[in-house]
């Protein structure tokens, strides 16, 4: 029971690193593409 307990956090946090950092990625991503479209 505490095996499980250990490693259910774990592997929580491990997602939502994930989830941020795809978030990030995809809004510096459309930032990106508003900026590339004002400059022309």
């Amino acid at each position: 029971m505490s095996d499980i307990e250990q490693k259910f956090p774990r592997a929580l946090w491990v997602r939502l690193i994930i989830y941020i950092a795809v978030g990030h990625a995809l809004a510096a991503f459309i930032w990106l593409l508003f900026e590339a479209g004002a400059r022309q």
